[in-house]
């Protein structure tokens, strides 16, 4: 009898392990699934753009990338304006969103009363989500006249006058341009930089910042020397994860970048992206060079932010091998 019921229970687990076999299986087959619907989502994406771009580069070939002429009626476009706007506006957001960013993930991990960690906190994320919409209408209504009546003729008169960089403060102050929309595409992205910034500071282990206040370290030194070692990947994704919105965003920079085709090397002076050339041309473009040139530009933003995102992985793995050491 003790036999027959060692034989049971030994069938009964071999049935319990099969069906867990089979549940672990299902599972593997349908989150692959899921993955492979993301690539050919992705394939898919990638597979259309260069399709209808095809005419664009086939008329223009390589000189696509670097000509500096977008004129409708002529049928001759390029893409150097349009790619210089956005790559500026972008690196104009960064240099302004990641000191601030530190600073404000700095101060709610480190030096922020308990009382108000938690309401500030939220208030920054809340940020992250008011409509890109609204940031144009307050930038171009509200920042854009005060800009150009305060702080452009302040820049132009200090800033303006030195010998290598005066030149990107010159020319007349009108308050809409390349500067305005990297300033407008800053405070769009600090919530999203800060946010990452003070949860990758939050998972560094209180012993080791008490270790190092034990051996007479000040706060910026603890930070400096132990917080940012610790929390180097989660610092580059939080920046690549802003520049990614910079790159990609579109109707805050149709309002204040002045949607002007040309460059005339003054940071002041208005220009375009490639996100606001497809807010403005696209509705109304027709078949034929224009509908594949505005197609050719949106192939050129996905292989950007293709690279930026290979870049930050690069990044990672970089600073993953050397923590390895």
């Amino acid at each position: 009898m003790s036999e027959a019921a060692a034989s049971s229970r030994a069938d009964v687990h071999g049935a319990k392990v099969r069906l867990f076999k089979l549940q672990d299986m299902a599972f593997h087959r349908v989150t692959l699934v899921f993955a492979l619907l993301v690539l050919a989502a992705l394939t898919g994406i990638l597979f259309s753009l260069g399709q209808q771009a095809e005419p664009a580069f086939k008329e223009f070939g390589w000189g696509f990338l670097w000509g500096n002429v977008w004129s409708v009626p002529d049928d001759k476009f390029g893409a150097r304006i349009a790619i210089y706007g956005t790559l500026v506006t972008s690196f104009i957001a960064l240099v302004i969103a990641v000191p601030i960013s530190f600073g404000i993930a700095l101060f709610l991990t480190e030096t922020c009363p308990a009382w108000l960690r938690r309401p500030l906190g939220t208030a920054i994320e809340l940020l992250a989500g008011v409509p890109s919409i609204v940031y144009g209408i307050w930038g171009l209504f509200v920042f854009a006249p005060l800009f150009a009546d305060y702080a452009q003729p302040i820049l132009k008169a200090t800033l303006g006058h030195l010998p290598v960089i005066g030149k990107l403060f010159s020319g007349p102050a009108i308050g809409i341009g390349i500067l305005t929309a990297g300033i407008v595409l800053s405070l769009m992205v600090i919530p999203f930089i800060a946010s990452v910034m003070r949860d990758v500071f939050d998972t560094v282990p209180p012993v080791l910042k008490e270790s190092a206040y034990g051996m007479g370290c000040t706060t910026w030194e603890v930070v400096w020397n132990i917080v940012l070692p610790y929390t180097r990947v989660g610092v580059i994704g939080g920046i690549m994860l802003g520049l990614g919105r910079a790159l990609g965003e579109t109707m805050a920079v149709t309002f204040v970048i002045g949607n002007s085709n040309r460059i005339v090397g003054s940071l002041f002076a208005p220009g375009n992206s490639i996100a606001s050339v497809l807010a403005n041309e696209f509705g109304e473009a027709d078949p034929g060079l224009h509908i594949a040139s505005l197609f050719a530009l949106g192939l050129l933003l996905f292989v950007i932010t293709f690279f930026v995102l290979a870049l930050s992985r690069w990044l990672i793995y970089l600073g993953v091998k050397k923590q390895g050491k």
